[in-house]
């Protein structure tokens, strides 16, 4: 169907758990026909960006699901020349690993000189292409959201109730590698999750009522003292801190 719009959910599966709490990332397929440049303005207005494919197990389960029409899609990759030719990702802060490139055989070729835009076709593999060309495309939206707002522990879980969700839970290792992407454009040295302590059941919590099974404390731990909240760390190894939870940090929202 012409200038349909397909929402493909990408589920991120950890053990037996709801979709709701294991939802990371929604993707968009976006059946409408437009340069890359084009392609990406619509992400960023409408979503969060083009898709950024640095899992292709992920990309894998959304082509699984995707339209029967599917023929290939522009992804957030872009080259600059500046000597020596170097791909970078439309997200902010992403850099480009090499180790997790997926070109088809030949590719990137810069056939006609100016290839500096990427896409990944049917069979997974990305391409380069003109920039000025018109294709489908992908954009995502991120599930949490960094709020450069300065709260208490409180006001920034009754802010997220309001305008957002929750404030975040992190149950496995992709939740929390998502969310300290969000995390390293804080201004505080440490952001706000969902954690805290209930000193009378001498027990951490998520606000979610996940329990706390992953965990990524600092090395000396947390310390089981009341009005103590977690905090994770938004610089280095973006650790879990225990924090009073009267001091006012930036904080992540789940959407």
């Amino acid at each position: 169907m012409a200038n349909m719009q397909w929402t493909l959910l990408l589920l991120i599966w950890m053990g037996q758990c709801c979709v709701i709490d294991c939802q990371l990332y929604e993707f968009h397929y976006i059946n409408k026909e437009k340069t890359w440049t084009e392609a990406q303005q619509y992400c960023r207005e409408k979503h969060t960006d083009l898709v950024t494919v640095t899992n292709m197990k992920d990309i894998k389960r959304l082509i699984n699901i995707s339209p029967g029409n599917w023929r290939g899609a522009w992804i957030g990759l872009y080259g600059q020349t500046d000597g020596t030719r170097k791909w970078h990702w439309s997200l902010p802060g992403v850099e480009f690993n090499e180790s997790e490139k997926n070109w088809n055989t030949g590719e990137p070729n810069d056939k006609t000189g100016w290839q500096n835009c990427g896409i990944i076709w049917k069979n997974l593999k990305w391409g380069d292409l003109s920039c000025h060309d018109h294709q489908y495309f992908l954009c995502y939206d991120d599930k949490y959201i960094l709020i450069n707002k300065n709260k208490t522990w409180e006001d920034a879980l009754i802010y997220c109730r309001d305008h957002h969700h929750d404030l975040v839970t992190i149950t496995n290792m992709d939740q929390q590698r998502a969310v300290q992407q969000e995390a390293q454009f804080a201004s505080t040295d440490y952001v706000w999750m969902g954690l805290s302590y209930a000193c009378t059941l001498d027990l951490w919590f998520w606000v979610s009522d996940e329990v706390v099974r992953y965990k990524n404390w600092a090395l000396d731990g947390p310390m089981d003292d009341c009005d103590m909240s977690g905090a994770m760390e938004t610089k280095g190894n973006h650790q879990w801190c225990k924090k009073d939870d009267t001091e006012k940090f930036n904080f992540i929202c789940s959407t």
